[in-house]
This record gives structure tokens, C-alpha cells and sequence, in this order.
């Protein structure tokens, strides 16, 4: 019985698993997001790959299998949430690009922040 290398239906096992980390609701997308569903499948597979190759390069025959398996769950762990992190710093730029670009129409946002700041003002002026 060997821990390592995993078999092909763990491998895909755990892209699968990625796959729907990455785009259902979850603490991770509380925080970032979710991708389409295209998109963490390619994602989740190139993760995988990755950090497969990755741990394979440098595990050794004097390493321990559980070893080498927990290194091979922190890289996918690691590639995931740098995946997760771009995403969500490239999707926050493009929103930053398309509202300056976009014709400026009048937001519940702007709305409250105007509100609250001449609540301020008017209780800054009487003290």
C-alpha cells in the first residue's frame, strides 16, 4: 500500500473537489468570489497539475508518503487561494476601469455617503 504518488482517481478526486470550492458558495467566495463554473474547471485542473509536479520534482524515496501527501494538500491550498486572490484583485481593477469609463448615473452608495457626511458636518458645526 503507498500513500504517494496518489492514484488517478484521487487526482481527479480532488479537482472535483476544487471545482466546486472554487464555484459554489463557500468561505473562500465570502471573500473572493466564485468563478464560472468553465473556469474553476480549468483552474481547478491546472492547480492540480501543478502542485502535483511540483511535490513530485522534490519528494524523494526516503521521504514518508504522508509526508509528501500533506505537502502536495498545501500546495493545492496555496495555488488556490493565490487563484482565488488574482481573480478577485483583477476583477476589482476592471470594475475601477469600467465605472470610470461607464456614464456617471447617481448610486445608493453615493447617496449615503453624501447623507452621512452632512449628518457630520452639521454635528461637527454645533460643538
Amino acid at each position: 500500500f503507498s500513500i504517494w504518488p496518489p492514484t488517478q482517481r484521487t487526482r481527479d478526486s480532488m479537482v472535483a473537489r476544487l471545482i466546486k470550492t472554487l464555484s459554489k458558495q463557500s468561505i473562500l467566495s465570502k471573500c473572493y468570489g466564485t468563478l464560472p463554473s468553465d473556469e474553476a474547471s480549468s483552474a481547478a485542473r491546472l492547480i492540480e497539475e501543478e502542485a502535483f509536479s511540483t511535490v513530485a520534482a522534490s519528494a524523494s524515496a526516503e521521504n514518508d508518503g504522508i509526508e509528501i501527501l500533506q505537502v502536495y494538500s498545501r500546495e493545492i491550498s496555496c495555488r488556490m487561494l493565490d487563484t482565488v486572490k488574482t481573480r478577485a484583485s483583477s476583477t476589482a481593477t476592471s470594475s475601477v476601469i469600467d465605472a470610470r469609463t461607464a456614464p456617471q448615473t447617481p448610486s445608493f452608495e453615493a447617496a449615503s455617503a453624501t447623507t452621512a457626511s452632512e449628518d457630520n458636518s452639521s454635528t461637527v458645526t454645533e460643538s
